[in-house]
């Protein structure tokens, strides 16, 4: 059992990017479909997908890889925890490098990049940073 799945997720796109991998594979959630799904908004993913049976079923990602098999994915960071959770309001989410970088946050409208929130003018529970 995991303490923290949010953190698995991450460490496991970490851990493939830094490998080199195109896909990473894992167990699947609702929170983690939607994390792939701003990531592939943001253009650090191919494609991603949900493949199985419904109790053993697995969420795929592919990598997106820029020309001269660059990473286009530099950094990944959770930021709130189980242990600490970090919430901020609409003027107070995070500009991730400068706005080169996106923010993940779960607002009461969803998941959505910082950039989405703040548009939209709501604040929320900063996941994640993707640089």
């Amino acid at each position: 059992m995991l303490t923290d799945p949010i953190a698995d997720m991450l460490t496991r796109v970490r851990n493939a990017n830094l490998a080199g991998h195109r896909r990473v594979d894992m167990p699947t959630s609702k929170v983690k479909v939607e994390i792939a799904r701003v990531l592939k908004d943001e253009g650090y993913l191919v494609a991603y997908g949900v493949e199985g049976e419904a109790p053993r079923q697995v969420l795929w990602l592919e990598l997106k890889v820029a020309p001269k098999s660059q990473r286009v994915l530099q950094g990944i960071r959770r930021v709130s925890r189980p242990g600490l959770r970090v919430y901020r309001g609409r003027d107070e989410l995070p500009r991730v490098l400068s706005g080169l970088g996106v923010a993940i946050v779960s607002t009461p409208q969803g998941i959505m990049s910082g950039r989405q929130a703040r548009q939209l003018g709501i604040g929320g529970e900063v996941l994640a940073e993707v640089w």
